[in-house]
């Protein structure tokens, strides 16, 4: 129940909650809660309450440090402001309508890694870069498989994506050459925030995962393919990823997903004992991707080999430390339909197949065109907790 007159279908119901940082008018920067389509401004609303003091940083950081503790503690206070009639009053001059927010990003990231955690994704580029053959990396299943990104690339939805340049090398090419990247992707992506970090040296066990993850984002790591395909050999993406990653400006909070948590795939063969979670973290996720404002595909995220909680525990084996504002993203959705793809690699084919958006096609991304990637997930009772979006429009290069 809530005061509040919130469309029956909406997906930022009281079950959700998520939350971010916006500034509206002359304001500065200031943390909120999504709610209908509405956002409470909890900087504004928390004065006076003994956790007041973490919400006026402009970003969610101090938040997220206090730890599980005080986020459970928020939460209760924001769903009692917004359900019990006596609170109208105070807390109604505080809501300002969503569209007329500008968003920025959640928090101040400390470390990007990405992963590679789709067995479908990885069958196909496979297929694509071999010409048929299901070679996936002898390690694959064994470990989540990633890379350290750049943290100082992480941008908010909405911010324009420059077409980058550097050295590419096609197949039949003798030489490499310098240029804008003409095989520019997207990767539809969940990303996940940690919140409490971690004593260098001290590996995290995965069970503790709830306990240092503050929530879950969409995540849009654009790839230049070409740039790619050239740079990593023998190692890992570098240019090729590292001009920009995208953010959605919600956290979901992983207390608003416990009825979106299904059991994940079997894994064969079974993973080392610090994989083993004691409760399944698989997220029934449902993710669509749009160009130009048409649907080209539908991900599911619970068809991911590995989770994000064992990509936590992952993380830290070696005894890396996890920091307040850490982002980790999953690696490419990819489910085993063909209008599951996560990228345009796999929607073209490599670009051998060229896919239908509208009247046009697209092999991979032009100059001017938008990518736009939601996300829903079962909540009670029958509702969708919902993501928001996280969109970029591909700005020409410059060169």
């Amino acid at each position: 129940m809530t005061w509040l007159d919130l469309p029956a279908d909406t997906l930022f119901g009281l079950d959700n909650l998520p939350y971010g940082v916006f500034s509206h008018g002359e304001r500065t920067r200031r943390a909120g809660v999504a709610v209908g389509d509405q956002v409470l401004d909890l900087t504004a609303a928390a004065e006076g309450e003994s956790f007041g003091r973490l919400l006026g940083a402009g970003v969610l950081n101090p938040l997220l440090a206090a730890g599980p503790d005080i986020w459970a503690d928020v939460r209760v206070r924001v769903r009692e402001w917004l359900s019990e009639p006596r609170h109208a009053d105070r807390i109604r001059p505080h809501l300002v309508p969503r569209n007329e927010i500008t968003s920025h990003l959640p928090v101040e990231v400390a470390d990007y890694v990405d992963f590679y955690s789709s067995e479908q994704h990885a069958i196909n580029a496979s297929r694509i870069f071999t010409g048929g053959d299901d070679l996936v990396p002898a390690n694959w299943k064994h470990l989540p498989i990633g890379y350290h990104g750049r943290a100082g690339t992480v941008v908010a939805s909405g911010t324009p994506v420059i077409r980058p340049a550097g050295q590419r090398k096609p197949r039949k090419a003798t030489q490499p050459s310098f240029g804008a990247a003409k095989r520019l992707d997207f990767e539809a992506e969940v990303g996940f925030v940690v919140g409490v970090g971690s004593e260098l040296g001290a590996p995290v066990p995965i069970d503790e995962f709830p306990r240092h993850v503050f929530g879950v984002c969409l995540v849009n790591d654009w790839s230049a393919r070409d740039l790619q395909g050239w740079e990593s050999q023998p190692l890992g993406p570098f240019l090729g990823k590292s001009f920009a990653t995208s953010m959605s400006p919600w956290l979901v909070p992983l207390a608003a997903l416990k009825h979106a948590r299904v059991p994940q795939p079997a894994q064969d063969p079974e993973p080392f004992e610090y994989l083993r979670a004691a409760e399944p973290w698989s997220l029934d996720l449902t993710l669509e991707i749009r160009i130009n404002g048409r649907l080209v595909s539908s991900p599911p995220f619970a068809t991911q080999y590995w989770t994000g909680a064992q990509q936590f525990a992952h993380l830290t084996v070696n005894g890396a430390s996890l920091r307040t504002g850490d982002l980790y993203a999953s690696g490419t959705v990819t489910g085993p339909a063909k209008d599951q793809r996560g990228s345009l690699l796999e929607l073209s084919w490599g670009g051998r197949e060229p896919l239908a958006v509208g009247e046009e096609t697209r092999t991979f991304l032009e100059d001017g065109d938008e990518v736009v990637i939601t996300a829903s997930a079962p909540g009670p009772g029958g509702a969708r907790i919902g993501f928001g979006e996280v969109r970029g429009t591909v700005a020409p290069a410059v060169v």
